[in-house]
Order: structure tokens, then C-alpha cells, then sequence
């Protein structure tokens, strides 16, 4: 969702990239919520970090614990944002609470990188 936003967003400046330590496919939910917002997110594909991925980037933007504490070391040169947010794949409930908080996180995320554009 975050690449979603930062692709529609920030300039053409910005060199974005959803990536973690483990790749996973994307969340139909995800689809579902960024689709409501216009975006279309249904090719997107996280990519493997590395040290080397690292290194090239000048911001990291990690969105949930997990991803901050087993994230691999940076370079000092590279600037770290954490964004303390609910992973929404991990929401219980109906689908319509599920749905709730996949759209909570979403648009969570959409201010954050507002915030992140107007810097």
C-alpha cells in the first residue's frame, strides 16, 4: 500500500520500491482497499532486501515492528523512518473487521506519505 501511495504521490524524483526481508505475495485485501482509493496495486511485488539494496538507498521507510527489529543494518548515510503501524494481514474478525482495519492502516499510510511529500 505504501508503494501504491508513494508511486502516485511523490515526484518523479522519488525511486520507490516495496521491499523486506522476506517476500511474500501480494494481499488480495490490500487490492481490494487501495482499488477503493483509485490506486491499482494488483502487479506490484516486494522485492528481497539486502546489504547491497540497502546501501544504494538514501530513505528507508520500515511499517511495523517486525520490519524494524529483523530490518538489516543500514549505512549511516541512509536515513530511517518507522511508521508503527498494525500489520493488517494480521487482523482476525469478519471480513468486513478485517476489511476495517486493512482501510484504517490504508489510510494511515496515505498521510504519512503526504507528510513525506510536502518535506
Amino acid at each position: 500500500m505504501a508503494e501504491g501511495f508513494a508511486k502516485q504521490l511523490l515526484s518523479a524524483n522519488w525511486q520507490v520500491a516495496s521491499a523486506g526481508i522476506e517476500t511474500h505475495g501480494l494481499n488480495s485485501l490490500a487490492v481490494k482497499v487501495m482499488a477503493e482509493k483509485g490506486i491499482d496495486i494488483s502487479q506490484n511485488q516486494s522485492k528481497l532486501i539486502d546489504p547491497q539494496y540497502l546501501a544504494s538507498c538514501d530513505l528507508v521507510v520500515t511499517l511495523c515492528g517486525d520490519a524494524r527489529d529483523h530490518c538489516p543494518v543500514t549505512p549511516p548515510s541512509v536515513q530511517k523512518l518507522h511508521w508503527p503501524l498494525i500489520d493488517p494481514a494480521q487482523a482476525t474478525g469478519t471480513r468486513a473487521e478485517i476489511l476495517s482495519v486493512f482501510r484504517q492502516v490504508r489510510d494511515e499510510i496515505e498521510i504519512r506519505v503526504q507528510k513525506l511529500s510536502n518535506q
